[in-house]
């Protein structure tokens, strides 16, 4: 080793001489930094690691800030979707439906789901019958189903177990299990059963409903459905201009029901601001947003089909009808004296037929004599078929006869056979005793009574009460169809059974009547109903005692306590001359009205006169009605038939 290398190694044992390299200082020939209120400087390099430092801090708050933001952003962004996104649900379609078992299937019926009727119960099980059933590969609609919705002519009489559609000229029947079927009188085949019954419920083969029905249907699977159309006419389309889903109701959480194609074209049932309620060709009842429709428009819908022409006896003048009250067989000889002092009359109608028991039997006063009579003196009869005063008098009863198909053919076997032994010329039904429970039964008996009546040239009329909510049942409109003459009675607005005093047939009453009878019946077949005769109320306070009695009851809210009684025209006008009151006239019900305190009580009346039974006419003939008829002959002011004469004649 050399002496520099010696030299060296020395240094580096000993650190000695070191050369060491500094970085130059700023201050090295600055001011003194020992003075007053001057700060010691930092290193540079301490200095920079420093602001390294505070940006690294700010950035990570900066960023814990973003991510903060970017959290509560996606959680609003998530409740806001959950409120108002579109949900992609679907619905349970077997539920939507209605259907419980694999042999059901979902009827839609001019665009509306058809589920089961809680208030329609299979009277066996207690239970509502299902809508529509699948028995080999044949669909099936219920019976109540068919009639309410569909075609209310099909009658089911589940005591005999027989299917009836009534055409014009007779009936088409058709039994439990069969493939054959008799129209009238001409027996024909099918290809599938026809009529299925689970215990009392029957179910009606869809094409064979179709044969008597101006009706289409179209099955679908997926789930198993029907989707018919038997009302035409006018309906609102709209097509669709995107594809979209159709929802269970309005509003995107809504489950879907189906999806829909742009172009599909739907019927538009309901417009609910942004949603539109539509029911689509393959049977789904939804909602579709509105924005999602295009190419609104009107269309009419029609088929064409030949229905069934109940021709009908119409006669060429305006009818007068007076009802004859005949309790037994002794009054038919005081024919002549009755119609004696009458004027203008084109027809009496006897009080002769009546039910006599539940078999079907009838009783008879009909009389070749009296007919004979009446001929002579150019009236026609129209006997009165009634179910009261006769045997039987109860709803009940009459449910038994007229539920029975063979019941309700003996009653007409027996009113016909007796029509033409007597040479009567016309039928007036008067049935007042039918339950809404028996109402399709009476219906079903109107039209097998207008069958015979219209194979024997007999006239067919049929009374009822004013058309009001709770005797619906007796179907007016029907009976427009079948029968040659419909009657109202316009009178009974207050009856013996009344809580309350009141007119026995005000203007009003009659009025509205003939306007709510007009909207099913047509103008040429109405005819009017007017009283000959009156009420007598009595008005006495209720005590306490009766007051208790009736708590709870409809009785209850009806301070007084009221009886009748009633009075021809001249019977009337004789008490209130008796009584020595005064009638006065009545504007509201266009009737004279007198009342006078006598007996601890209150006696009120509404006269029948003259006065009061012209303004009755006019309303008659301002309608341009069939014609007018009288309750009962015999009750009247001698007066009234020149009257009457006048604006019927």
């Amino acid at each position: 080793m050399d002496e520099r290398e010696r030299r060296g190694a020395k240094r580096r044992r000993t650190g000695a001489d070191t050369p060491r390299r500094q970085r130059p200082d700023r201050y090295a020939h600055g001011p003194s930094d020992s003075g007053p209120g001057r700060r010691k400087p930092g290193r540079p390099g301490q200095r920079k690691r420093s602001s390294r430092a505070r940006r690294r801090r700010r950035n990570a708050v900066i960023r814990w800030l973003i991510f903060i933001i970017l959290i509560l952003a996606a959680a609003g962004g998530f409740l806001i979707w959950q409120r108002y996104g579109a949900s992609d649900e679907k619905a349970d379609l077997e539920q939507y439906y209605g259907l419980d078992q694999e042999d059901e299937i979902a009827l839609v019926i001019n665009n509306e789901v058809v589920r089961e009727d809680a208030d329609t119960t299979e009277a066996d099980t207690g239970s509502a019958p299902v809508p529509g059933k699948v028995y080999d590969g044949q669909y099936y609609v219920e019976y109540s189903v068919v009639r309410e919705r569909i075609n209310k002519r099909f009658y089911w009489d589940p005591n005999e177990s027989v299917l009836l559609y009534t055409l014009p000229d007779g009936n088409v029947s058709v039994e439990v299990g069969s493939s054959e079927y008799t129209e009238i009188t001409e027996k024909k085949n099918t290809d599938y059963t026809i009529l299925r019954t689970e215990g009392r419920t029957a179910y009606i083969a869809l094409p064979f409903i179709q044969e008597y029905t101006n009706m289409e249907y179209e099955v679908y699977d997926n789930p198993d459905r029907a989707v018919i159309t038997s009302e035409w006419g006018e309906i609102q389309t709209a097509e669709i201009k995107r594809d979209t889903q159709v929802r269970y109701q309005g509003g995107v959480k809504s489950p879907i029901l189906t999806e829909i194609s742009k172009g599909s074209k739907v019927v538009v049932l309901d417009d609910e601001n942004d949603w539109m309620k539509v029911g689509t060709e393959d049977g789904f009842v939804g909602y579709v947003k509105t924005n999602a429709l295009r190419d609104a428009a009107t269309e009419t819908t029609s088929r064409e089909f030949e229905e069934p022409v109940y021709t009908n006896i119409s006669k060429d003048y305006t009818i007068n009808m007076a009802w004859h009250n005949v309790s037994n067989s002794d009054a038919n000889s005081y024919i002549l004296e009755t119609i004696a002092g009458t004027k203008g009359l084109t027809t009496i109608a006897p009080t002769w037929f009546s039910l006599s028991d539940t078999e079907g039997n009838v009783s008879s006063l009909a009389d070749s004599d009296y007919v004979n009579y009446a001929h002579q003196s150019n009236l026609e009869v129209w006997a009165v078929l009634r179910d009261f005063h006769g045997g039987i008098n109860s709803y009940d009863e009459t449910y038994e006869v007229l539920s029975y198909t063979s019941k309700r053919t003996k009653v007409i076997n027996q009113v016909i056979a007796e029509a033409i032994e007597t040479g009567i010329d016309g039928i007036n039904l008067d049935f007042e005793l039918i339950s809404t429970e028996c109402g399709q039964h009476y219906i079903q008996f109107v039209r097998e009574l207008s069958v015979k009546c219209r194979q024997n040239g007999l006239v067919l009329s049929v009374d009822n009460y004013v058309p009001q909510p709770y005797n619906e049942h007796y179907d007016i409109e029907e009976q427009g169809a079948v029968a040659d003459y419909v009657v109202i009675m316009g009178y009974d607005e207050h009856t013996e059974g009344s809580y309350e005093a009141g007119s026995v047939a005000s203007i009003g009453y009659l009025k509205n009547g003939i306007t709510d009878a007009l909207e099913s019946v047509p103008t040429e077949k109405l005819i009017a109903g007017v009283p000959f005769f009156t009420r007598l109320w009595f008005e006495t306070p209720k005590t306490e005692e009766e007051l208790a009695d009736e708590a709870g009851t409809e009785a209850a809210s009806y301070p007084d306590k009221v009886t009748s009684t009633a009075y021809s025209m001249d019977e009337a006008a004789q008490v209130v001359k008796n009584a020595g009151a005064e009638a006065q006239w009545d504007k509201e019900t266009m009737q004279n009205y007198a009342e006078w305190d006598a007996d601890g009580g209150t006696y009120k009346i509404w006269l029948e006169d003259e006065q009061s039974l012209e303004e009755k006419l006019k309303v008659i003939k301002s309608n341009n009605l069939a014609g007018v008829a009288e309750w009962s002959l015999g009750m009247e002011d001698s007066g009234v038939w020149d009257l009457i004469l006048q604006y019927v004649n």
